[in-house]
């Protein structure tokens, strides 16, 4: 597994407590590079969610692109750090990552409801589907 980690997970890991966790995603959530509306479709959005997410995974140069919206501050905030990461994933390495140690390593998953974390996996599944897309 790849421990090096973003900004953004490693703020997250230097974080205490829920309400400040919740902060810290929503101000991540900032930092997303969105999907643009006009993409937001039910070809993009990914089923299993309890909030809508649309993701959208590109390859350029041989570099991940993901694009990802939800209509949840905190899911943004979360989509944030996934993709963030993802930014330093080459494809093989994206098939490969564990995302749920990573999510343990960051202090994440401890915070995810049950559901959320459900959706999450849902994303990550989206994520490697999208990418292994031609085109």
């Amino acid at each position: 597994m790849t421990t090096s980690n973003t900004p953004l997970a490693d703020q997250l890991t230097n974080t205490r407590g829920w309400d400040n966790l919740l902060r810290q995603l929503m101000l991540a959530g900032k930092a997303l590079e969105p999907l643009p509306a006009e993409q937001r479709s039910e070809e993009t959005e990914v089923k299993g969610c309890q909030s809508r997410v649309w993701l959208r995974v590109s390859v350029v140069d041989n570099q991940l692109v993901m694009q990802a919206w939800s209509d949840s501050k905190i899911l943004r905030g979360v989509l944030a750090v996934i993709q963030e990461k993802v930014r330093q994933l080459t494809k093989p390495a994206l098939s490969e990552f564990d995302f749920s140690s990573w999510f343990e390593a960051v202090q994440l998953q401890r915070y995810l409801s049950q559901s959320r974390a459900n959706g999450i996996n849902e994303v990550i599944k989206q994520l490697r589907v999208q990418s292994e897309q031609p085109g």
